[in-house]
């Protein structure tokens, strides 16, 4: 098994094939056109290096530009798109219009969405887009143990990372123990709740107390908690603010008792469907 490592450092993660990818970003799904554009070029300017896409979010071309805008070199900014299923039966096609639309050279993490007819084939082209160059690394989103177990026997690549719903009460410990034992990168998506749900959590008192004793926030609290589970985060937002609030979680660590705490708050709620 590939050892996973955290770099908390250095605010990276190196996946199953070598590549480094940053334990923090900025997710875009809700966000287009102009308030896209702002948001990813915010983000940028307040040291983050992930960015997270997809085809069916329809804001390829506004993170595209939002990169070239910024002025920091390609090659420091993590690109993360993915196929929506019904792209899976001409997944060569849909790999070359999401690198059309981003303008960006290469794509650093393409995942399938979530599972659904023409998967392995799909997955397939992103095996062959690896060797071509479009692609650097690969994997899935909205896979959980059995969908997992379907899957990787009929592919020769294993996933660099899952991106699965993970949050204080969705907190999926075993898929993500099942995960990380395959030597897969867990990254975590709706890690503050989710829309409609975020409120509510982030009024969570455990993690409000939690987050007095160190003068940090129940989000940042969150977010810390996620990565010392070496869990990647892609919290989502288009306020400045929150943006920059939601990378300063470097400068204080969680207790065990902390994290016992969190732990407790599981309800096994799911936010979303996949």
């Amino acid at each position: 098994m590939f050892d996973i490592f955290f770099d908390l450092k250095n605010k990276l993660v190196t996946l199953n094939n070598g590549c480094k990818m940053p334990v923090i970003g900025l997710g875009t799904y809700g966000l287009t056109g102009k308030n896209c554009f702002n948001a990813v070029l915010s983000a940028l300017q307040s040291g983050y290096r992930l960015i997270d896409s997809a085809s069916f979010y329809g804001n390829e071309r506004d993170i595209g530009a939002a990169v070239k805008a910024s002025g920091i070199p390609r090659d420091e900014i993590f690109i993360t798109t993915k196929l929506y299923p019904n792209q899976y039966a001409c997944a060569e096609q849909a790999i070359d219009e999401a690198l059309g639309k981003l303008d960006s050279g290469y794509i650093d993490l393409m995942l399938l969405h979530h599972p659904g007819r023409y998967e392995t084939e799909a997955y397939r082209m992103m095996e062959q887009a690896v060797q071509k160059g479009k692609i650097r690394s690969i994997g899935v989103s909205c896979y959980y143990i059995r969908e997992l177990d379907a899957f990787l026997p009929g592919i020769e690549t294993v996933p660099a990372v899952v991106q699965n719903e993970i949050h204080p009460y969705y907190q999926d410990t075993d898929v993500v123990a099942y995960i990380r034992q395959k030597g897969i990168v867990v990254e975590g998506w709706y890690p503050l709740g989710g829309r409609g749900y975020t409120k509510e959590l982030l009024g969570n008192k455990t993690l409000q107390e939690i987050g007095a004793k160190y003068g940090k926030t129940a989000a940042q609290v969150i977010l810390r908690w996620n990565l010392q589970r070496n869990i990647v985060v892609i919290p989502g937002s288009g306020n400045p603010a929150h943006i920059k609030e939601n990378t300063n979680i470097f400068d204080f660590e969680l207790t065990d008792e902390d994290m016992e705490k969190i732990s407790r708050l599981d309800r096994k709620e799911k936010h979303d469907w996949y």
